[in-house]
């Protein structure tokens, strides 16, 4: 032990030594012991500062994700706007054509209660009288025709009429009335849809890592592109429901590959701003847009085709992308990774030394032969133990409560009672804001508060607009609720990737966002409680928005944590933590005056694993999860730092 700078070094080998600078706070370790092979190995994240971690090269492919963001939007909410239905509907009676609207209602409808919930008019919606119209108007004694409330009713016989006053266009559901007794098909085909995003995930996951990022970038692209044209020609459910199967295979794949590819490419401190920024401004805009396509295009079919082309211009992909570096080198396809890297020194004008690239293949080599004898795991191992159990298990329980919640908030706007174009407009715009704010303070107050008070908060105001009776404020709080669930579900992404262990990180992220397609596949039906109580889909939203936001309590906090590498590590991860710990409030004692090298090292390691902030990503990368600092066999003693 030695003193120096009035700092004290231990090492427990005796060879390592320390320098201070008190005037520049700069903090210098040298190591008089020799480095093996094993400490000498340079990993991608040490490699990319040569070559440029936001250069020109970055910022073009960050633009280039501006198509891929618009697909995914327009794959997953255009099934909004084509399965459509006015809340005005009632039964067509033939003979009655020669009458205005309102005298056929008053005529052959009776009023609501009978057989389902009322129109805006308060006549029912699926009922008719059960009476010779043809007759009545014969035999009539006044002008305006009455109906007789002791007559007979029946369900509707001839089909139904719509008041396309708020929605100016017929709508697949429309068209084959899947209204009253039908009127969950559309439900049902956006569950299927999200059954056809299991799938897709496990297909195109095999094949990004397989094959490559950019063979399941383009061929989910060019699946979506078929079945959403194949959507516009179907004229049945099952035609319809099998087109949507196949366009969830697309749903999340089709923008996945290329968000995993940017921040591949990203030096660890621009990852947050390239993941939240991108869909703060590419997905949110194209979200936006899309009501209004829907609006003025004024055709379910061709707003399906206008929708689904432009997925096809994924085909051009290999001439503008390049495939992954960090894949390439899983793969063992170093120099053809150095080749890529080249390209990007050269349009970042940057140079990286020679014997720099020969270091970084010998280090891939070495890393490669490692984890060739490496014992391989298991999904499974994740719940051999008992606090990782408890840790996977809760984060499944979490991530489903958010995927049902932000989903149920995204397809509510309908029963919002509101213009659905503007509330839809509305609610997806909140996406921007919040992704902003949470790269301000995501870094700054932690991922368990912040998940549990973004989560909270949701619901709270959730519950809220079922307890006004005016539909602007409803309307207004639900929009609050939904831009907090944003919120939510991009910390859910990263925390879940931050406390798995990298060794299964890959598959318990797919294990727990599949769970979240389940949730998902159930979030219609939520919806579509609204038939009976407008306020009941917002009331269980609200629900288990608090659940879920409470049980994030529970996880450990991984802001400035190491990233747990084994089983063991995600098992003792958090062990020494309290439930009151908020990284915000620490003493500055705790955090500001650790040296430099380390607080660096503690960021750097956390912001290596990847900030992957997406709709249903499921960190299909097998190198991407694995943080900058890695555990070696064969390290040397910890050099532990102590200010007197």
């Amino acid at each position: 032990m030695t003193t120096k700078n009035n700092y004290i070094v231990n090492d427990s080998n005796g060879q390592n030594s320390l320098t201070h600078d008190n005037n520049n706070e700069v903090f210098t370790i040298t190591q008089s012991k020799p480095k093996t092979k094993e400490e000498k190995r340079m990993d991608f994240d040490e490699l990319l500062p040569y070559v440029g971690e936001f250069g020109l090269y970055q910022k073009i492919l960050f633009f280039l994700m501006i198509p891929f963001a618009s697909f995914v939007a327009w794959v997953y909410f255009t099934q909004i706007f084509i399965t459509l239905v006015p809340g005005e509907h009632w039964c067509k009676v033939p003979g009655l054509e020669n009458l205005t609207i309102e005298q056929r209602i008053a005529l052959a409808i009776p009023p609501a209660g009978i057989y389902d919930n009322a129109g805006a008019s308060g006549h029912s919606r699926c009922s008719m009288y059960k009476v010779n119209f043809t007759q009545i108007l014969i035999n009539r004694t006044t002008i305006i025709p009455i109906s007789d409330p002791s007559w007979p009713v029946q369900k509707c016989q001839y089909g139904w009429e719509y008041n396309f006053t708020e929605i100016p266009y017929e709508t697949v559901a429309t068209e084959n009335n899947w209204v009253c007794d039908n009127g969950a098909l559309p439900t049902y085909a956006q569950s299927i849809f999200f059954i056809g995003a299991i799938w897709g995930g496990l297909l195109f996951g095999f094949i990004a890592d397989k094959y490559g990022r950019i063979p399941a970038l383009v061929g989910a692209n060019v699946i979506g592109c078929i079945a959403g044209i194949a959507t516009a020609f179907s004229n049945t459910f099952w035609e319809f429901a099998a087109c949507r199967f196949f366009l969830g295979f697309a749903f999340d794949n089709c923008f996945t590959m290329m968000y995993i590819l940017v921040l591949e490419y990203v030096g660890p401190k621009w990852r947050t701003f390239v993941a939240n920024m991108s869909i703060a401004l590419f997905f949110t805009t194209a979200a936006c847009v899309l009501p209004w396509i829907a609006y003025y295009l004024a055709d379910w079919r061709m707003t399906t085709i206008v929708l689904s082309i432009p997925l096809a211009l994924s085909v051009a992909t290999p001439w503008l992308v390049p495939e992954s570096a960090r894949w390439l080198v899983s793969q063992g396809q170093i120099d053809r990774a150095i080749h890529i890297l080249k390209k990007f020194e050269r349009i970042n004008g940057t140079q990286v030394p020679d014997n720099v690239y020969k270091y970084f293949k010998e280090s891939c080599e070495q890393e490669l032969s490692i984890e060739d004898t490496n014992k391989t795991y298991s999904v499974i191992d994740l719940f051999k133990s008992p606090r990782l159990r408890k840790i996977v298990l809760l984060l499944i329980v979490i991530w489903m409560a958010i995927s049902l919640v932000f989903d149920g908030h995204v397809r509510n706007v309908d029963n919002l009672g509101l213009n659905v174009f503007i509330t839809f407009t509305i609610a997806s715009a909140t996406e921007m804001p919040a992704d902003t704010l949470l790269t301000l303070l995501l870094d700054r107050w932690g991922r368990r508060w912040l998940a549990f008070g973004s989560m909270a908060v949701s619901g709270i105001f959730s519950l809220g607009a079922c307890a006004v009776s005016s539909r602007i404020y409803a309307a207004s709080l639900a929009i609050v609720g939904r831009f907090f669930v944003n919120i939510s579900y991009n910390i859910g992404l990263q925390y879940a990737a931050e406390l798995l262990p990298t060794v299964v990180r890959a598959q318990g992220m797919a294990l727990i966002h599949i769970m979240g397609y389940v949730a998902s596949i159930i979030a219609p039906f939520v919806v579509y409680l609204a038939v009976i109580s407008p306020e009941l889909p917002l009331l269980l939203l609200g629900i288990l928005g608090i659940i879920g936001g409470a049980l994030a309590l529970f996880l450990p906090e991984t802001l400035d944590q190491e990233l747990p590498q084994t089983l063991q590590d995600g098992e003792d991860f958090g062990k020494n933590q309290g439930l009151w710990d908020m990284p915000c409030m620490m003493k500055k004692a705790d955090h500001e005056q650790r040296p430099e090298f380390i607080r660096s090292y503690r960021a750097d390691s956390i912001r290596s694993s990847g900030r992957l902030s997406l709709r249903g990503e499921v960190l299909r990368s097998s190198m991407i999860q694995r943080s900058s600092v890695r555990s070696r066999k064969n390290s040397s003693a910890p050099v532990e730092v102590v200010k007197l």
